[in-house]
C-alpha cells in the first residue's frame, strides 16, 4: 500500500482510467509494459508541440510564414491562448520527464532486448518536436543570422549580427548583437548554405537546422551502442541516458542546437579510432572542432585509442604529432578558404562574454573583482579576467596531467574527465553542456546511486527552469502572470514527482551510494576507485568486434 493519500488517490485514478477504453491505450496495461510509457511520452511531446505554437520563439520578419498565421494568432495574441499554451508546454515537459524516468523501470531490465525499445521510443518522442516552434533556447535564430553575416561577406568573428539590417526582427537574442560567433567555420558555412537555401524564411531555416541536429542524433544513435558494447557498458542504458532524456530532446530537436552535430561527430570519430581507422577518426574529430571548438579537448585523448599499448610516452607523442599535423592542416586550410586564418579559434573560444557569467567560476571572478576594487581601487574587470584566465590555466594543467601520466586510463573515460574539468572551470555554463559529457561516461560504465541522482536532478531542474524562463510572450500580455502560472504548475508537479509519486521518488533518493558497472569489472563504488595500475591497452577492449 502506498505511504500517502495523494499516491493512493493517484493510483485509483490510474486504475480507473486504465479500464476506460479511450484512455486504456495510454494508462492501462501491465506495470512493466514500456509501450504505455512510450505513449505517454508521445502525448507529452504533442503537448509541448502545441504549447510552443503559443509561447515558442517566432521571428517577426516579412519572410515569416507563421508570424501572421490566422491559426496561431489567437494562441499568441490573447491571454487565454497564451495561458493554455503555457500550461500545455510546462505540463508536457513534466510528463516527458516522468515518462523518461518511468521508461527505465518499465523495460524490466537493461539488456539487448531493451535497445530496440529505446530506438522506437526516441522516434516517437522526437517526431512531434520537429514541428514545434523553438523553445528552451532561441539560438537557432542566431545561427541563421550569423549565416547571413557570412553570406554578406562579413567576418562573424569580428562583426556581430547587429551589422545586419532588421536583425532584431529575425529572432536573434540581443546578447549576440556585438558578440563574435562561438561556432566553428564548418558550422558557419552550413549556416550560410541554410540562409541561402531557405531564402531567409525562418521556418524553413529552422527545419533545415533541425535536420543538421538529427544528423548528429543519428550518429549518436549509431555510435553509442557500439561504443558501449566495446567497453562493456550497457547500450540500452546509454541510449536512455544520452538520447531519451528530456533535455536532449528539447535542446537537440525543439531548439535545434548544433551541439548535437558536434557530439555526433566526436562519437563517430571515437568509433573510427577504436576501429583503428586513424585518418577517418581525425577527420571526424576535426569536423567536430570546426562545429564547436570545445571538441578540441577530446582530440588528444581519442588519438590514443588506435594504439595497442599506451605505456610508452613516445608512442603517445608520435600519435599526437601525426593527429595534430592533420588537424592543423585541415583547420588552416578551412580558415584560409574563408579568409579568416586561425583567428576563429581564439575568437570562438572567447565568445559569449555578453552572456551572464552564472557558472561558479564566473560568479567567483565577479565577486573577487568587486571585492578587490572596493579594497584597492583596481579595476574589477581586470581582476575578473585574471580569475578566468587562472581557471583556464588550471584546466589546461589538469588535462595535460591526465594525458602525460605514466599510466593512462581508458581514453574515452579520461576524455570525459578532461571535458568535465574544462566545463567546470568555465566562466559560463549552459544547461546543455551536460549533454557533451554524458556519452563519454555512459559508453564506458553504467552508473547508479547518488551519481545518477545528481544527473537526474540537474536535468530536471534545468528543463523546468528553462521552460519557465524561456517563454515568448507578447508585450501587451502580463508576462509576470504567465510566469507565475508556469511556476505554480512546475512546483506542484515537481513536488508530486520528487516526493509523492512512489514510482519516481527513488530517482531523487540521495541515500544510495554511488556505483558504476561494466561487464568486466561488475559494480564498483566510486569512492573506492584508484588510478590505473598499468596504462590502457587495446586488449582492455571488452568486445573486440562491436557491430
Amino acid at each position: 500500500m502506498h505511504a500517502n493519500p495523494v499516491s493512493r488517490h493517484a493510483e485509483r485514478v490510474r486504475t480507473a482510467l486504465g479500464q476506460w477504453p479511450p484512455t486504456a491505450w495510454l494508462i492501462g496495461g501491465e506495470e512493466a509494459a514500456a509501450s504505455h510509457t512510450a505513449r505517454q511520452g508521445l502525448l507529452a511531446a504533442l503537448m509541448i508541440m502545441v504549447g510552443s505554437w503559443g509561447v515558442g520563439w517566432l521571428a517577426m520578419t516579412p519572410q515569416s510564414l507563421l508570424a501572421l498565421n490566422p491559426l496561431l494568432l489567437p494562441l499568441r495574441t490573447t491571454t487565454a491562448g497564451v495561458v493554455v499554451c503555457t500550461v500545455l508546454l510546462v505540463l508536457g515537459a513534466l510528463l516527458l520527464l516522468r515518462s523518461w524516468l518511468r521508461l527505465s523501470q518499465r523495460v524490466g531490465s537493461w539488456s539487448p532486448r531493451a535497445t530496440p525499445v529505446m530506438r522506437r521510443t526516441l522516434f516517437m518522442w522526437a517526431t512531434p518536436l520537429m514541428f514545434s516552434l523553438p523553445i528552451f533556447s532561441r539560438d537557432v535564430y542566431s545561427y541563421l543570422a550569423q549565416g547571413r553575416v557570412l553570406h554578406a561577406g562579413l567576418n562573424p568573428y569580428e562583426d556581430g549580427v547587429s551589422e545586419l539590417p532588421g536583425w532584431f526582427m529575425e529572432g536573434a537574442d540581443g546578447l549576440w548583437a556585438e558578440s563574435p560567433s562561438p561556432y566553428g567555420p564548418l558550422f558557419l558555412v552550413l549556416a550560410q548554405i541554410i540562409w541561402f537555401v531557405s531564402g531567409g524564411v525562418p521556418e524553413i531555416a529552422i527545419l533545415l537546422f533541425r535536420c543538421l541536429s538529427l544528423i548528429g542524433m543519428a550518429l549518436m544513435l549509431y555510435c553509442i551502442p557500439r561504443l558501449a558494447r566495446a567497453f562493456g557498458s550497457e547500450p540500452s542504458w546509454a541510449l536512455w541516458l544520452c538520447l531519451l532524456n528530456p533535455m536532449t530532446l528539447l535542446v537537440f530537436v525543439a531548439a535545434a542546437h548544433n551541439d548535437s552535430l558536434m557530439i555526433g561527430l566526436m562519437l563517430a570519430g571515437t568509433l573510427a579510432a577504436l576501429r583503428r581507422r586513424r585518418l577517418l577518426g581525425v577527420l571526424l574529430l576535426v569536423a567536430a572542432i570546426a562545429v564547436k571548438p570545445i571538441a578540441l579537448v577530446v582530440l588528444p585523448f581519442i588519438l590514443l585509442l588506435p594504439l595497442k599499448d599506451t605505456a610508452s610516452l613516445w608512442r603517445r607523442a608520435r600519435e599526437w604529432a601525426l593527429g595534430a599535423t592533420v588537424a592543423v592542416v585541415l583547420l588552416v586550410a578551412g580558415g584560409a578558404a574563408l579568409g579568416i586564418g586561425l583567428g576563429w579559434v581564439s575568437a570562438a573560444l572567447g565568445a559569449g562574454a555578453a552572456v551572464l557569467q552564472a557558472a561558479p567560476v564566473g560568479l567567483l571572478g565577479i565577486g573577487i573583482g568587486a571585492l578587490v576594487e572596493v579594497l584597492s581601487g583596481v579595476d574589477a574587470t581586470l581582476v575578473t579576467e585574471a580569475v578566468y584566465t587562472l581557471a583556464r590555466v588550471l584546466a589546461g594543467v589538469v588535462v595535460a596531467t591526465l594525458l602525460l601520466r605514466r599510466s593512462v586510463g581508458n581514453p574515452v573515460l579520461w576524455a570525459a574527465y578532461g571535458l568535465t574539468v574544462v566545463v567546470l572551470t568555465s566562466s559560463i555554463i549552459q544547461p546543455w553542456y551536460l549533454l557533451w559529457l554524458l556519452p563519454f561516461f555512459a559508453v564506458v560504465h553504467v552508473y547508479r546511486g547518488r551519481a545518477l541522482v545528481l544527473v537526474t536532478t540537474i536535468i530536471t531542474v534545468m528543463v523546468l527552469l528553462s521552460m519557465v524562463g524561456q517563454l515568448s510572450v507578447a508585450q501587451w500580455i502580463d508576462a509576470a502572470v504567465i510566469n507565475a502560472i508556469a511556476i505554480s504548475v512546475v512546483s506542484l508537479y515537481l513536488i508530486y514527482v520528487v516526493f509523492l509519486d512512489p514510482n519516481t521518488t527513488e530517482f531523487f533518493d540521495m541515500r544510495r551510494r554511488s556505483q558504476r558497472w561494466n561487464a568486466e569489472l561488475g559494480w564498483k563504488r566510486l569512492r573506492e576507485l584508484t588510478p590505473p595500475r598499468r596504462s590502457w591497452a587495446a586488449e582492455d577492449i571488452y568486445d573486440k568486434d562491436p557491430r
